[in-house]
């Protein structure tokens, strides 16, 4: 799995011109998944946004994590994030999972985020043409990947 985690300090998705999602203070994950992703991958990735200290604190130095913020989060599947470019001008999507996997695996994430954040966490639509703004705070974006754990 691999996420792309943006602070923001608003955010929201539209789909065919309704607003499915919006929050204020918190983040929004892009999420990408491949086919050998697990259950393992989702516990880990929403261990590691929950608590994350990427908020400031009374300092302003970012020592705040996701949880104790109150903050709240947007997930958005992303199939993209997978792309590879190695080749020509054209990016390839190969290793991205099919839906058949990736959706169990996206519903797991946003559940498993869910219960670790102890609060609903709003989504986008699987595989929907979507239009995603936000307004990024700092800016911050940091870039989680289950399969290169640094």
């Amino acid at each position: 799995m691999r996420a792309v985690i943006q602070r923001v300090s608003q955010a929201n998705v539209v789909i065919e011109g309704n607003q499915v999602a919006t929050i204020e203070k918190g983040v929004l994950i892009l999420l990408g998944i491949v086919a050998d992703d697990t259950h393992d991958d989702v516990k880990w990735l929403s261990n590691k946004i929950t608590n994350m200290r990427i908020f400031p604190d009374d300092k302003n130095v970012m020592n705040v994590s996701l949880l104790d913020s109150g903050g709240d989060a947007i997930v958005v599947s992303q199939f993209t994030l997978h792309a590879s470019t190695k080749k020509g001008n054209r990016p390839s999507y190969i290793k991205a999972a099919k839906p058949d996997i990736a959706i169990p695996l996206y519903k797991t994430f946003v559940k498993q985020l869910e219960t670790d954040l102890n609060k609903s966490v709003q989504t986008g639509e699987f595989g929907a043409d979507m239009k995603v703004s936000l307004l990024n705070d700092g800016p911050v974006t940091i870039i989680v990947d289950t399969k290169n754990k640094e």
